[in-house]
């Protein structure tokens, strides 16, 4: 009943979430991560910014509207432009603690699945990851994930991890302690990108 100003309720109301046991195509794990290796934040603390400013990081097409904070729970309706038409639906927040937090589809998302984003710390590293678990949910979107939307997908999740990035280096280049230095993919970093078919199959 509580909408944020801006966004479209469509495709949310009454559905039920759907995980990677159900849905149609093929399952996939993808894992997107982003090594930052010059921050004087930690990874709950990037963490926290990550959150806050979780609809900001995505890609002009994706408009993200938390209902509230990302707490387990929570919805988050999404409106955006997929090849040039218009997508309309939502995920609610299945968990989340001080470094990571899962967003779960519903009924009629392209895809059926899971999708986690988190931070830890690895030698003189923050590891900023997003990791989806996922198949597409019908026949159609499993064609349409085939042709392009696969595609489509490793852009946005790059997208997003670049974007906190430059977030994260411009915050700290406003500090009176450090430099400012022009953001860039050279001092931003390269998002790795691993992708595993865990089940080549369809589920009719």
């Amino acid at each position: 009943s509580r909408v944020p100003t801006g966004s479209l309720n469509l495709n949310v109301d009454g559905r039920q979430v759907v995980g990677p046991l159900q849905g149609f195509g093929q399952l996939w794990q993808k894992t997107f991560r982003l090594s930052l290796s010059n921050t004087d934040l930690t990874s709950v603390e990037i963490m926290q910014i990550w959150k806050t400013n979780f609809p900001r990081f995505q890609p002009a097409q994706n408009r993200f509207f938390p209902v509230a904070a990302i707490e387990p729970g929570q919805i988050v309706l999404i409106n955006a432009s997929a090849t040039g038409m218009p997508l309309s639906t939502g995920v609610v927040v299945l968990y989340a603690d001080e470094e990571s937090f899962t967003l779960m589809t519903p009924q009629g998302h392209p895809e059926s699945g899971w999708v986690t984003f988190s931070t830890s710390n690895e030698e003189n590293s923050v590891i900023c990851q997003v990791q989806t678990i996922s198949r597409a949910n019908d026949p159609l979107y499993e064609i349409g994930f085939r042709l392009f939307a696969s595609r489509t997908q490793d852009r946005i999740w790059t997208h997003v991890l670049k974007a906190l990035a430059a977030h994260l280096h411009a915050q700290q280049s406003d500090s009176p302690e450090s430099e400012a230095k022009q953001v860039s993919d050279e001092n931003i970093g390269q998002v790795l990108v691993a992708k595993v078919c865990l089940d080549p199959r369809v589920q009719w």
